[in-house]
């Protein structure tokens, strides 16, 4: 988009804009989260080949459609991004266009080593996946045998190079990592680092999702607030995804997503990008719009364009809301690693 080009903003059939972008840059990752690509699955396998994933020019490109279409914010994700060789370059090439809010999403693992690149290039913000504190726990649940000092490490160069703020998501598991909840709440208070806990989602097909394991929000908030008392806060924008409950000393904030117990769908403004350029307008889509495929077979922008906003102006998805209702009646949905949650 040049200076001074407008947007043009697209609406989907529930009047809900086109807002957000989520990037996913590759289709690898170094975990095995159980809720994502759990270990012993094939959810990725094979991943995409080498001239599969688009090249960051054609990432840029598709970026710079999207925001004469109304986009504003834009989050790098996976598989892992870090993992994506010479990262920082799209970022600076992202950073060169449009005026855009840039983030990433990772899972620490690398992140120690990247953050001032990162930052250099143009990166504003970044969310760190950290499930626990508790080291078995927290290996458990990534299936890599990966310590948590590291994503702590991690976290703590991301806050050096001056990555703010830094968001934590956390996906509580009954069972499994719901006795973390407050510890982490507590490691974090009065850093100004904001923790996002995360009801588990039923999102792809190889998790071993299950209504029982889900810990609804409202009982996060009340173990959290029964030590750490809390009151709640007012959004920040409309479309924000996690319910938000400040500390009442004044020491920071916690976030709590809750697509199952609470779905926020009437205002979502979310697109995904697969690794190869497949436009889904939902997380729990089975199906895309190949602009990747378009646009290596001649698309001219214009092309891309009317592409992107045929699908979004048709765009009914409300997945969440349905849930109840549709029980165990659900296409098969893409792998959340492949497009990247």
């Amino acid at each position: 988009m040049t200076a001074g080009q407008a947007r043009i903003p697209v609406r989907d059939a529930f009047q809900r804009p086109l807002r957000d972008l989520r990037v996913s840059v590759t289709d690898r990752c170094n975990f095995r989260c159980q809720y994502c690509m759990p270990a012993g699955s094939d959810a990725c396998a094979p991943y995409l080949g080498r001239n599969d994933i688009l090249a960051f020019e054609e990432i840029a490109r598709l970026v710079r459609t999207f925001a004469r279409l109304g986009v504003e914010k834009v989050r790098l994700t996976g598989g892992e991004p870090l993992l994506r060789n010479g990262l920082p370059d799209l970022i600076t090439m992202l950073s060169d266009g449009p005026a855009l809010d840039i983030a990433l999403t990772t899972n620490g693992s690398l992140l120690a080593l990247l953050a001032e690149k990162l930052k250099r290039a143009g990166l504003q913000r970044v969310t760190v996946s950290l499930d626990s504190l508790d080291e078995r726990t927290f290996q458990a649940m990534n299936g890599a045998s990966f310590p948590v000092g590291r994503v702590l490490e991690g976290i703590a160069a991301a806050a050096e190079a001056g990555l703010a703020p830094i968001k934590i998501n956390t996906v509580v598991i009954r069972g499994v990592n719901d006795g973390s909840v407050v510890e982490l709440a507590r490691w974090f208070k009065g850093t100004r680092q904001i923790v996002r806990f995360i009801e588990y989602m039923d999102a792809g097909n190889v998790a071993c999702w299950s209504p029982a394991a889900v810990v609804p929000g409202a009982e996060i908030v009340r173990m959290i607030g029964a030590e750490l008392p809390l009151e709640p806060a007012e959004a920040n924008y409309r479309g924000e995804v996690a319910q938000r409950w400040r500390y009442a000393d004044g020491e920071g904030e916690i976030g709590v997503i809750t697509s199952v117990s609470q779905a926020f769908c009437g205002d979502c403004t979310r697109g995904r990008l697969s690794a190869d350029g497949v436009l889904y307008t939902c997380l729990f889509s089975h199906r895309g719009l190949d602009l990747g495929r378009a646009m290596r077979s001649g698309a001219n922008d214009a092309e891309l364009e009317a592409l992107i906003c045929g699908a979004w102006s048709a765009r009914t998805d409300r997945y969440s809301e349905l849930r109840s209702r549709m029980g165990a009646k659900h296409e098969p949905r893409i792998e959340m690693s492949y497009i990247g949650g």
